[in-house]
């Protein structure tokens, strides 16, 4: 059975891209599109979607709107909006949805966070799966990208920059692999890269100059408490592989 997918947006040339991509795969259906937040409310208590993907700037009613009046009830929500303000992205997520992506949006990415939203989440309390014989601890909880980019609003990492896409996705394969962190060149970089058809070397510079502007912002200390050490000053700051690591070891510790 494929996963029904539910479209909210007034861009009809979006829409219809969305649509075109949907049509060829074998896993996924577009079970119904709205044009403005009204009719979205009613279309997604009569379809009952698997997945909603919404934007945030409609005619009638916004976004935010909608999320308050569905309150999540079943469908997994992927924002897809140009509003790329820290604010904006922080509310979506507390009102429910369960990643945040930028316009404009690769639609193969796209398609991950819906697979890796549908993916079943940890019992709430529990311990994150080890594999037999190894390391590797994996966290399968919906809330994993509204953690990390709670600690990127925190710190001051924008969203518009993509390093914070870089970023967050480094991190996210640090929590399933830590072992990747100690080949961040060869495997970490290589691999990010691949997700985001760039290169190893983009991805590096990009997730610098991220955390460059963190530091430029002058939000060391919010830093310092989120990790409730005196990790760093404001003539130094850590490198992408110590960044990393740190936000992967909090996550990790959080969910044990």
């Amino acid at each position: 059975m494929k996963t029904r997918i539910m479209i909210v947006d007034d861009n009809e040339d979006f829409v219809n891209e969305l649509k075109n991509f949907f049509a060829d795969s074998e896993r996924f259906e577009v079970a119904g599109v709205a044009e403005n937040g009204v009719k979205a409310v009613q279309l997604y208590h009569t379809l009952k979607p698997d997945v909603l993907l919404l934007d945030l700037v409609m005619p009638q009613m916004d976004g935010f709107s909608v999320l308050e009046r569905i309150q999540k009830s079943g469908a997994k929500i992927i924002v897809v909006s140009a509003l790329s303000q820290d604010a904006f992205i922080h509310k979506a997520m507390n009102l429910g949805a369960d990643y945040y992506m930028l316009k404009p949006v690769s639609l193969s990415n796209l398609s991950d966070r819906i697979t890796e939203s549908l993916r079943p989440a940890l019992v709430p309390g529990s311990k994150p799966v080890v594999a037999a014989g190894s390391a590797q601890r994996l966290i399968r909880n919906s809330s994993l990208d509204e953690k990390i980019t709670n600690i990127f609003i925190t710190v001051g990492i924008p969203a518009h920059i993509k390093g914070y896409h870089f970023l967050r996705e480094a991190i996210k394969m640090a929590i399933d692999n830590p072992e990747i962190i100690n080949n961040i060149t060869k495997k970490l970089y290589p691999d990010v890269a691949g997700k985001f058809s760039t290169t190893p070397s983009k991805v590096e510079r990009a997730i610098r100059h991220a955390i460059e502007v963190a530091w430029n912002r002058g939000k060391i200390e919010n830093f310092n408490t989120l990790f409730g050490i005196r990790v760093y000053g404001h003539n130094e700051k850590p490198t992408n592989g110590e960044f990393i690591a740190l936000v992967a070891d909090k996550m990790l510790l959080e969910s044990v």
